[in-house]
Parts: structure tokens; C-alpha cells; sequence
């Protein structure tokens, strides 16, 4: 999976902000709404919809249906729910500010 590559583009190093926001996909992957910057294309919102989808998809095939995602890179933060069939997909930028996710102790 590219997120990163489809989130900050191929090779071409560039200061941009970070997106933020939520896209919402049906199960076709086509990007109903989003809250997302309309600075970053709608084919990028809609590989990052296909991605989420296709994981939710590999999920159900491995017999491990998942209802959410979380990725964390370094500077993005992604959750992903299932919505039957489609997604909703939030969007956050990490900031040295922010905590890391730890595992709750019980």
C-alpha cells in the first residue's frame, strides 16, 4: 500500500500541509463527500478510498472482518471505519504535540 506516496506525491520533494478531514466512499471506492482540502486531487482521495476498502475486503476474505482501521505514520494519521460496504475515512495530521497511541493498561 502507497499512502504515503499517494498522500505526499511520487518523488517530488515539496513543503505542503498536511490534510486533514474526512472522505467518505461507497463500496465502487467513489468518493461521496469529503471535508478534505480540495488543494489535494480527487484521484488521491479516491486511491486512498480504494486502499481502505481493499483492506476491508482482504479482511472479510481471511475470514477477520474488521469494522476499523487505524494507520499511523509518522506525520498522518488515518482511521477508517466500515460503513456496509463503503467507508469513512479520518484524516489527521500527527504533531509533535499529540500523543503516541499506547496500549492501555488493565
Amino acid at each position: 500500500m502507497g499512502f504515503l506516496k499517494k498522500l505526499f506525491g511520487g518523488g517530488n520533494a515539496a513543503v505542503q500541509q498536511l490534510p486533514t478531514g474526512t472522505i467518505t466512499v461507497d463500496r465502487d471506492g467513489q468518493v461521496v463527500t469529503s471535508t478534505v482540502s480540495s488543494a489535494y486531487p480527487k484521484k488521491l482521495l479516491r486511491d486512498v478510498g480504494r486502499d481502505v476498502l481493499e483492506i476491508f475486503r482482504e479482511a472479510r476474505a481471511a475470514q477477520m472482518p474488521l469494522a476499523e482501521v487505524s494507520l499511523h505514520y509518522g506525520s498522518v494519521h488515518l482511521t477508517a471505519r466500515e460503513l456496509r460496504g463503503g467507508a469513512i475515512i479520518f484524516v489527521f495530521p500527527q504533531t509533535a504535540l499529540m500523543p503516541t497511541p499506547t496500549p492501555s493498561r488493565s
